[in-house]
C-alpha cells in the first residue's frame, strides 16, 4: 500500500513539475522582446493554406501598430517540404533576419506551386535575386534543423494544436499578459486591448 502511495505521488510529482515547465516555456516564449510592451506572436508552418491567408494581416498590423512580429517555426508532420523550407529560411536568417523574413513570405506568395522536388529551385531563385549564395549542402552541422526542432518543440510545451497560432502578448505583469487571436478580423481590436492594459 505504501509502495503504490510513493508511486503515486511520484507520478503527481513528475506531472507537476511538467506542467510547471509547460507554463515557464509559455510564460518566455508569449512575451514581447525587450524594450517593447506589446508583440505578436505566430506559429506558422511554410506549407498552411491558413499561414499563408494570416500572414499579410500579422504583417500589417505589425507595421501599422510599430510592434515587433516574432515568427516560429511550427512545420507540420503530414506537410512534406514544410521542415525543409524553415530550415533554408533559417540559413537566410543567418544573411540577415530581414531576409529570413522575406524568405518566409515568398514562400507564402509560392506556396501552392511549391512540392519536395522544386523547393529547392525556389530557394535558389529567391537567394539570386536577392544575390545570396546557397550552398549545396544549407545545413551541414545539422544546427538550422536543431533550431526548427526547438521552435516546434516550444510550440508543442506552450500547447500548439494548429496553425497558425497567433498571440498578442504583453510585458504587463498584472492579468492576462497574452491572449491568442481565435478570430483574425479581431485582431487589431485585440492589440488596442493590450495596448491600453486591458
Amino acid at each position: 500500500m505504501a509502495m503504490k502511495r510513493n508511486l503515486t505521488l511520484a507520478v503527481l510529482a513528475v506531472v507537476l513539475l511538467a506542467s510547471l515547465a509547460s507554463a515557464q516555456d509559455a510564460s518566455t516564449a508569449l512575451k514581447p522582446p525587450k524594450g517593447a510592451q506589446v508583440a505578436i506572436v505566430v506559429f506558422e508552418d511554410l506549407q498552411c493554406p491558413d499561414c499563408r491567408r494570416a500572414a499579410p494581416l500579422v504583417a500589417q498590423a505589425g507595421k501599422t501598430y510599430k510592434i515587433p512580429v516574432i515568427r516560429h517555426d511550427f512545420p507540420l508532420p503530414f506537410h512534406n517540404w514544410s521542415f525543409e523550407a524553415a530550415v533554408i529560411a533559417r540559413y537566410f536568417d543567418t544573411h540577415s533576419k530581414q531576409l529570413g523574413i522575406d524568405f518566409r513570405d515568398y514562400m507564402f506568395e509560392h506556396q501552392p506551386e511549391v512540392t519536395p522536388q522544386n523547393l529547392r529551385g525556389f530557394a535558389e531563385k529567391f537567394a539570386a535575386e536577392h544575390k545570396v549564395d546557397l550552398p549545396f549542402v544549407v545545413d551541414p552541422q545539422g544546427k538550422l534543423a536543431a533550431a526548427v526542432i526547438a521552435d516546434r518543440d516550444l510550440g508543442q510545451r506552450v500547447g500548439i494544436e494548429h496553425t497558425p497560432t497567433i498571440y498578442v502578448v504583453s510585458n504587463k505583469t498584472q492579468g492576462k499578459p497574452f491572449v491568442e487571436v481565435v478570430d483574425r478580423s479581431q485582431l487589431f481590436q485585440l492589440i488596442d486591448a493590450m495596448k491600453r492594459g486591458e
